[in-house]
């Protein structure tokens, strides 16, 4: 198995680790059938078993403070995909992936790492004991039809009835949301800095 950058050729490959790698996480539903192409530089890594791709990372770099990461003071990379097939997991895969990815940042002038995940907590536990620390966090409320969606949103269109609806939701009364809707999920925002405190 090797570390190497991502090529035009690794599509389907990639596309079928990160399916198999969210299957049992709470981002089961959130399936890609391209590889996203990024605006801003991007840093593109696979773990390869000759031509079969079991580990990716992707991070897309801040041009400017705040371009694509959160934080407006300083230039971040945003880890978009981090995954590692089911079969080739707990042999630091990941750990080598983000090794080489926060090489590459750091030479590039990212001064830290940004990752947003859901709430599985071996996920958690995982960011953590890479060294990145929670940040920030919002639910994110996925309701389908029924008595959930009932006054919460209603159609202009004649004859068109909403049925699910995906929606964030940034205020303080989490137990309101937790009590009213079925399938909701914290995502939290993880950092990671790579610059030594002034």
């Amino acid at each position: 198995m090797i570390i190497r950058p991502y090529e035009e050729t690794d599509e389907q490959s990639w596309l079928r680790c990160r399916v198999l790698a969210f299957l049992d996480t709470a981002y089961y539903d959130n399936v890609l059938r391209e590889k996203e192409r990024y605006e801003h530089p991007a840093i593109e890594l696979v773990a390869a078993e000759g031509e079969k791709i079991v580990g990716l990372l992707d991070i897309e770099l801040d041009t400017e403070p705040g371009s694509v990461c959160s934080n407006g003071e300083k230039t971040g990379g945003m880890i978009w995909h981090l995954a590692v097939h089911p079969d080739y997991r707990r042999q630091g895969i990941a750990r080598m992936l983000l090794n080489e990815a926060v090489q590459r940042a750091k030479a590039l002038g990212a001064e830290y790492l940004e990752a947003w995940t859901r709430d599985d907590e071996w996920v958690r536990e995982w960011y953590a004991s890479a060294g990145f620390q929670p940040v920030d966090s919002y639910f994110q409320v996925h309701i389908d039809g029924g008595e959930e969606l009932k006054d919460i949103v209603e159609s202009r269109v004649p004859l068109l009835r909403p049925v699910s609806l995906f929606a964030h939701y940034t205020g303080s009364d989490k137990a309101y949301i937790l009590s009213k809707f079925t399938r909701v999920h914290e995502t939290v925002r993880y950092d990671l800095e790579l610059t030594e405190p002034q």
